[in-house]
C-alpha cells in the first residue's frame, strides 16, 4: 500500500532496503515532474566533486555541483528559487523552479548574483518510465514524503538521515547506521 502518493514537489526518500543500489543508496529524491508518461526529479543529497568553474570554465564560480540521478549525466540542470531572474522556469512547487533560460544563468554567476541557497546544478537526472515508480513504491524501495523544507536548496547531505528520524521506529535505527554496516 502506497501511504502518499507521488506528486511534483513532494520527497521520495530511499528505504534503508535498497542499500545495494549504488546510484539511490540513502538518496532523498525532489520530484519534479509525476505523470502517467513517467517520473522526473533530482537526488537533493549527492555532491560531486565538482564545482560549476570545472564544467563551465568560463563560469568563475564554486558553487557545488550534484549527482542528480543516473540517466543523462553527461547534461547539467539545475532547480532554484529564483523565476523573477530567471526566465522560463517550470513551477515544481511553492518557492521551487527547474530549469528556465541558461544565459541568465550564466550572467547571474558571472556578476556573483546568485548563491547556493537559491540555485543547485546536477549532473543528471532520476527518471522513470510510466508505473515504474509505482512498482518501486510498491516493492518498498522508497518513501514518498511530503517537503516541508522552507528552502530545500539549504538542505545538506543529511536529509536522508532527517527524513528517517521523521519517520521515526526502526528507521530511527537505520538512520544512526554507518554507511556500510558489515563494517560495523
Amino acid at each position: 500500500m502506497i501511504e502518499l502518493e507521488p506528486i511534483k514537489g513532494r520527497l521520495l526518500v530511499a528505504e534503508p532496503s535498497i542499500l545495494n543500489d549504488t546510484s539511490f543508496n540513502r538518496s532523498v529524491v525532489l520530484l519534479t515532474e509525476h505523470n502517467k508518461s513517467g517520473s522526473v526529479g533530482f537526488i537533493m543529497n549527492k555532491p560531486m566533486k565538482y564545482k560549476m568553474s570545472d564544467l563551465v570554465p568560463e563560469i568563475k564560480s564554486n558553487l557545488p555541483v550534484y549527482r542528480g540521478g543516473p540517466v543523462s549525466s553527461e547534461n547539467l540542470y539545475f532547480i532554484h528559487s529564483i523565476p523573477n531572474q530567471i526566465p522560463k522556469s517550470i513551477k515544481i512547487a511553492e518557492g521551487i523552479y527547474w530549469g528556465g533560460d541558461f544565459d541568465a544563468v550564466y550572467k547571474l554567476l558571472s556578476n556573483n548574483k546568485i548563491s547556493d541557497s537559491q540555485i543547485r546544478f546536477f549532473l543528471g537526472y532520476s527518471g522513470w518510465e510510466a508505473n515504474q515508480l509505482r512498482d518501486e513504491l510498491v516493492e518498498f524501495s522508497w518513501k514518498v514524503m511530503e517537503n516541508r523544507y522552507k528552502n530545500i536548496l539549504s538542505t545538506n547531505t543529511s536529509i536522508w538521515k532527517n527524513k528517517l528520524m521523521e519517520l521515526g521506529g526502526e528507521y530511527q535505527i537505520w538512520a544512526n547506521s554507518p554507511k556500510n554496516p558489515s563494517l560495523n
